[in-house]
């Protein structure tokens, strides 16, 4: 099972954030939740899952159709998908950076309204 999933089979007692107080600051003894709960930074390090695709161009004949809808096979020569190892982390990073500020303007116009 993947890691992120197997919290579904725990009981709330497992994966609970027990809160406590380090010198005026709430913290949570775990961080089970990953910095988040109920969609609120509890303040902890925000922690989370990616996961990419592998990429699509393999060196393998494969069936598929032409532009008309007639069987056909595809035949890889060569790579032509870019490798996403190098820019993995600023992917991800800047996917982050887009959904903590989504959120941060939600947040505006909640107020707003």
């Amino acid at each position: 099972m993947v890691a992120a999933l197997r919290v579904c089979t725990l009981r709330g007692s497992q994966h609970n954030d027990e809160f406590f107080n380090e010198g005026g600051r709430i913290r949570t003894k775990t961080n089970h939740s990953g910095g988040v709960q109920g969609g609120i930074s509890n303040g902890e390090d925000i922690y989370f899952n990616v996961a990419f695709k592998p990429v699509a161009t393999i060196m393998q004949d494969q069936p598929s159709v032409d532009k008309e809808g007639n069987e056909a096979i595809v035949s890889g020569k060569g790579r032509h998908d870019p490798c996403v190892v190098p820019r993995a982390v600023p992917i991800v990073e800047a996917m982050a950076a887009l959904v903590m500020v989504d959120f941060l303007l939600r947040s505006k116009v909640a107020k707003l309204s």
